[in-house]
């Protein structure tokens, strides 16, 4: 019985130890995920932004010089 009883103790802190890594992971993976949203968003307004420029001055809506 003892030796049931100390087998599912390492088994159980085994269990533990993998559940911390785990977590561990999961908490980097999100940090990650956290820092390519913001790298994300900031492309995105800067895509607007370039896209707003392009609109404001489109060459083929200006009117040719000997005109």
């Amino acid at each position: 019985m003892d030796d049931r009883i100390e087998r599912l103790e390492t088994r159980f802190m085994a269990a533990e130890d993998l559940l911390d890594e785990l977590n561990r992971t999961v908490w980097r993976q999100q940090q990650e995920i956290d820092a390519l949203r913001q790298i994300v968003q900031r492309l995105e307004g800067q895509l607007r932004s370039a896209h707003a420029g392009v609109q404001a001055s489109r060459p083929e809506d200006e009117i040719p010089p000997h005109w």
